[in-house]
């Protein structure tokens, strides 16, 4: 008998440091629900909208403000809002990328309907900028055609 009191006692304060413990541990929070996806699958994933958001404002070299807006009251980004032009831009230009990607690079989407890593990025062209530069090339006068010498032609005076 005095075995069994001893267990239940002893059960009893490992229930109750248990608890403790578990109270005292940082609650998961529930992920912010999805609104106002235009060009992202509605069951798309907090988490995989978040690595995908990563992935732009590092081709951009831009941080979340660049795209949306800060709720004044709340103090929080307010992600649904379509306030700033940006992020019209960003979605036009994601567009563009997977139209790019499926005809000329034949991807194909994942099970969320994310096309899958190919073609092109917004990072073939960004490459950390927020605005590429359009580069033009310098115009080259003279006669056209490869220089003199080309593959097994040895140079000429020798």
């Amino acid at each position: 008998m005095h075995l069994k009191k001893h267990f239940v006692v002893t059960a009893g304060v490992l229930a109750v440091i248990a608890l403790s413990v578990a109270a005292t541990l940082p609650q998961q929070k529930e992920p912010p629900k999805l609104v106002n996806l235009k060009v992202f699958p509605k069951n798309i994933s907090f988490r995989a909208l978040d690595r995908e958001m990563d992935v732009w404002s590092a081709s951009l070299g831009v941080r979340c403000n660049f795209c949306h807006v800060r709720n004044e009251q709340t103090g929080k980004m307010d992600f649904a809002s379509d306030l700033k032009p940006e992020k019209t831009t960003a979605r036009h230009m994601f567009l563009m990328t997977a139209k790019i990607n499926k005809k000329y690079f034949q991807a194909k989407k994942d099970t969320l309907g994310m096309v899958l890593a190919t073609g092109v990025n917004c990072n073939t062209c960004h490459q950390g900028t927020a605005h590429p530069e359009i580069k033009i090339p310098e115009e080259h006068h003279g006669p056209g055609g490869p220089p003199p010498g080309g593959p097994g032609v040895p140079p000429s005076g020798k």
